[in-house]
């Protein structure tokens, strides 16, 4: 009897919630998988593990440190020596105008949505370039597609991946190393709890849930899809985008579309953050 074929050895970032943790779970039901999860919060990372059923491996790390790319590659090689799936995850968003947030908030929203993701796919392309056939799925945005208001900071790091991204399936593509993009609307999860739209009977169907956003990483991963949009009607916003500039110019420019910029657990916490300062300044 033939022996069976190992199952996809698979790097998740951003596994601590949200998607990516829906993810570690789905991926967790393929057939002979081995998970790597990464992510900074290690006790959410070991109960993650414990419940997969699948043997599962974690890295605690920042990846926007400068060390962080090459700690996961040692992990890797030192457990695997291969790798069939990298799914580039992890991001945050902090809202603010840009008369608001100014440079810093750029900075920092494209150091850990852009700058952390560059850094690990280089760090592990050598892997993925030995395992192919092989995928990348890079987690963008429909916001990378069109923006709005408070959120340009958030939308320039996901176009910024989304263009990378479909250079990068170019140039990977002849060696077997596929590059998938998954591009969520409004995702309820612990980084962005949608609270504003999931609250209001009139907007909570636009919300999604991070089980259909994994299925669509499957999609573009071990399915080696090209992109794919969660939910999927949300294509439509990015193709009237094009059609229609205009239109959705004034749209995203109207009164009614500052309910779709929703707070987000980056700002609950910097919020709560302020708060503890001011609480503890000598008086």
């Amino acid at each position: 009897m033939a022996a069976m074929a190992p199952g996809p050895i698979c790097v998740v970032t951003g596994a601590s919630s949200g998607i990516g943790e829906a993810t570690a779970r789905r991926l967790a039901r393929e057939p002979g998988a081995q998970l790597v999860l990464v992510a900074r919060r290690e006790e959410r990372l070991a109960e993650l593990a414990r419940t997969l059923g699948c043997p599962t491996t974690w890295v605690a790390v920042d990846l926007t440190d400068d060390d962080g790319p090459q700690r996961v590659l040692e992990h890797v090689e030192a457990h695997h020596g291969s790798l069939d799936l990298l799914v580039n995850n992890a991001g945050s968003a902090w809202r603010a105008t840009f008369a608001q947030g100014g440079w810093e908030n750029v900075r920092r929203t494209m150091e850990l949505n852009f700058d952390s993701v560059v850094r690990l796919s280089e760090a592990l392309l050598p892997l993925l370039r030995s395992s192919a056939p092989s995928a990348v799925v890079n987690v963008a945005s429909t916001a990378g597609r069109v923006a709005r208001g408070g959120t340009g900071a958030y939308s320039a790091s996901k176009s910024a991946l989304i263009g990378w991204s479909d250079a990068l399936y170019a140039e990977e593509r002849p060696g077997g190393v596929h590059v998938g993009l998954v591009l969520p609307g409004f995702i309820a999860t612990e980084g962005f709890p949608q609270r504003e739209l999931v609250d209001r009977w009139a907007t909570r169907w636009l919300v999604s849930t991070p089980e259909r956003a994994a299925e669509a990483i499957l999609d573009a991963g071990l399915g080696r899809r090209p992109e794919r949009y969660v939910p999927r009607p949300y294509f439509v916003a990015g193709a009237l985008r094009i059609l229609l500039p205009r239109l959705v110019r004034r749209a995203i420019g109207g009164g009614g579309a500052a309910v779709l910029t929703t707070r987000t657990g980056a700002d609950a916490a910097e919020a709560g953050a302020e708060v503890g300062a001011r609480a503890t300044e000598p008086s």
